[in-house]
């Protein structure tokens, strides 16, 4: 059951769900727990069980519920330190800690909970149901089985001291969550078999860059859930999960009207300019004027008082903002007035799914209609494999084309003359393709500019030539004496008039990526 459901229609079509405390997880569920049921959070050390867990008791604290944490492995001690470190206070938290620090060191105490015997077993779950029994509790945890698996030796003992737990809370207005760090061997599927539902984290290891983390709603009886893996992050105060996007469940009515750049000469080419909803991939070499001419539409916004957001994965703010000012634009004075926001992200620490809930903060949040990526290449270090990357974005455009944004993508290609390749295909995922080339004239590197698609309408197919100057972006008429630019070793045929002329050409220099 992949699909996603709101959590208020679920919870109209049978019994009322419960919050497991954390925002992200409940939208993937739709809407939380079924309640009174017990469930199963797996994940090898480090991977935010604990954390999730804890997460989970507070949000029952607050509503004002008994709440109990059953804790085999770590001390009291220990869970309030995760807890203080969380900024949380574990006051409304009752903690059971069934193994006194100092008594598995004891050689008078032959007996312990760590013992592998049928009696501490039976003790152990004795302890836990009069403890139970006594507090009553709405919610309660067990960190972790991998110490009953211990004391029970055998698969079947163990799968019976399950059972027992299951049918023991049966009877009881309880929705029971346990803990287990997959130290075992053996792949313990009967657990997936008993237990209500099954959520899986996981942590991966990258050879650069901080680990990812992600989770996996593995098993959910009766609940429709989003499907597939979902990244998340520990941070000071929790998980944050970031479903994983789905263009499909977003939409905004919006009008098809045109969002200016800025330069009535690009706006020309482009047929009138790029309707709302629709994305653009800005083609070419390093250097060739590519950020500029995103940063065109950025500034453009500004001045309509729209709001602008640029992501920017390979220059720093001030690197931008220097640009700006010789490109004559008020980037400044668009960011002093909230209307322009340029956000850096580091792709080596940064994980796709939150990148996509930035982007989705942007637009719901902050009412963002132009989004600026620059760029792609920097984008593309985050993922895994190229395969992703195109998914990823084209859940990403669709989204942002259904909520009526428009998208300024940024594609760095290899080399500077010649011919160029990409290091990934994203053209036939762009609603419009300008592709910037330089080229050589008297002994002078130029730059050409071409729209070579649009989908939403009619566009110029012309070649022209365009400058970085104090005055912003200069687009002169078509190159038509010209053949071969996009080469990059053209031919000539024709005077020197078709090019712009010297009172423009005040370059901008090569930080116009």
């Amino acid at each position: 059951m992949g699909d996603h459901v709101d959590g208020a229609a679920a919870a109209e079509g049978g019994p009322p769900r419960v919050s497991t405390g954390n925002a992200g997880l409940d939208d993937i569920l739709g809407g939380g727990l079924d309640a009174d049921r017990l469930y199963l959070l797996e994940g090898r050390p480090g991977t935010g069980k604990t954390t999730l867990a804890l997460q989970f008791l507070l949000e029952g604290a607050r509503r004002g519920e008994a709440t109990l944490y059953v804790s085999l492995s770590e001390t009291e001690r220990e869970l309030r330190l995760v807890a203080q470190r969380h900024g949380w206070s574990l006051d409304g938290v009752q903690v059971f800690e069934l193994v006194p620090a100092e008594a598995s060191l004891d050689p008078e105490r032959e007996l312990t909970v760590f013992h592998p015997s049928e009696l501490e077993l039976g003790e152990t779950t004795r302890m836990i149901f009069e403890r139970v029994a006594a507090l009553d509790p709405s919610r309660v945890v067990f960190d972790s089985l991998s110490e009953l698996r211990l004391l029970a030796q055998d698969p079947l003992r163990y799968r019976r001291q399950i059972l027992a737990l299951k049918h023991f809370f049966a009877g009881r207005r309880c929705t029971v969550i346990v803990l287990d760090d997959l130290t075992s061997h053996a792949d313990d599927l009967q657990l997936h078999s008993i237990a209500h539902g099954v959520i899986l984290l996981e942590q991966l290891a990258i050879e650069y860059g901080a680990e990812r983390r992600r989770l996996r709603v593995v098993k959910m009886r009766g609940i429709a859930f989003r499907g597939g893996f979902h990244d998340f992050a520990i941070r000071t105060g929790g998980l944050e999960v970031y479903p994983r996007l789905v263009a499909a469940e977003h939409h905004r009515a919006f009008a098809g009207e045109f969002a200016p750049s800025g330069s009535a000469e690009l706006d020309a080419m482009l047929g009138g300019g790029l309707e709302r909803g629709t994305n653009a991939l800005l083609l070419g070499a390093a250097g060739v004027g590519k950020s500029s001419l995103a940063l065109t539409y950025a500034v453009a916004a500004a001045d309509r008082g729209e709001r602008a957001v640029i992501y920017a994965f390979d220059e720093g703010r001030g690197t931008m903002e220097a640009r700006a000012r010789t490109l004559g634009l008020p980037l400044q004075a668009a960011v002093d007035a909230g209307l322009v926001r340029i956000q850096q992200v580091d792709p080596a620490e940064l994980s796709p799914g939150e990148f996509a809930s930035l982007v989705r903060h942007s637009v719901e949040a902050e009412s963002a209609r132009i989004v600026v990526i620059d760029s792609l290449n920097g984008y593309l270090q985050a993922m895994p494999d190229e395969r992703f990357l195109v998914l990823q974005m084209h859940e990403l455009l669709s989204y942002l084309g259904q909520m009526g944004v428009v998208t300024i993508l940024v594609l760095a290609q290899h080399g500077l003359v010649g011919p160029m390749q990409s290091p990934v295909d994203l053209s036939y995922l762009s609603d419009a393709v300008l592709m910037l080339r330089y080229f050589e004239f008297e002994g002078e590197v130029r730059r050409a500019l071409s729209v070579v698609k649009k989908r939403s309408g009619h566009h110029e197919h012309t070649i022209r030539e365009f400058r970085l100057s104090a005055q912003g972006v200069a687009v002169g008429p078509p190159l038509r004496e010209f053949s071969g630019v996009f080469s990059g070793t053209p031919r000539y045929r024709g005077p020197a008039s078709p090019l712009l002329g010297d009172d423009d050409r005040e370059e901008h220099g090569d930080g116009a990526a």
